[in-house]
């Protein structure tokens, strides 16, 4: 594995995070109705949704995004690669079962934290152990869970399985 996943704090990148689309839904001569979504999750959901096709919609969408939102590659499709390569890789490692039990051990301290998403917890004692990001695996779940969001629900995992 040759990438890292990075956090970055530019003033370009802070714009391109909080920027949002605007779409206009409907409209009569009274009203208009305009959806809004966050550039971010329009950037990732199509991705996000052609992996979980490849994997046979076995993986939970908010990992996939999480993992999106930190490769860089030169084009969308090595982005997709590289994460496909990340989630198996790290499903390899989950396999293993003291990886399991490590969360168990921390799985408080993630809770406190307000890191809800199991997977992603893992998949954050997976990227601190094999040094993949600078961040110990509590501060990078808290990081993509709390401060970057979620943006799928459970809901949305069962609309695309059916």
């Amino acid at each position: 594995m040759n990438v890292k996943f990075y956090l970055q704090d530019d003033e370009k990148t802070h714009k391109e995070e909080y920027a949002w689309n605007a779409k206009v839904e409907s409209e009569d001569e009274y009203t208009q109705m305009i959806l809004l979504t966050w550039v971010t999750y329009d950037q990732y959901i199509q991705q996000t949704m052609q992996i979980s096709a490849i994997c046979n919609h076995s993986i939970d969408f908010n990992l996939i995004c999480t993992i999106l939102q930190h490769v860089k590659g030169e084009s969308v499709q090595e982005e997709i690669d590289q994460a496909i390569e990340y989630l198996s890789i790290f499903e390899s490692w989950k396999l293993q079962s003291n990886n399991i039990k490590k969360y168990e051990e921390k799985k408080k301290e993630f809770l406190k934290r307000r890191c809800c998403n199991h997977n992603i917890n893992l998949f954050s004692i997976f990227t601190a152990e094999k040094e993949l990001q600078r961040f110990t695996s509590s501060e990078f779940a808290t990081i993509n869970t709390v401060h970057n969001g979620m943006p799928f629900v459970k809901k949305d995992e069962k609309a695309n399985k059916e």
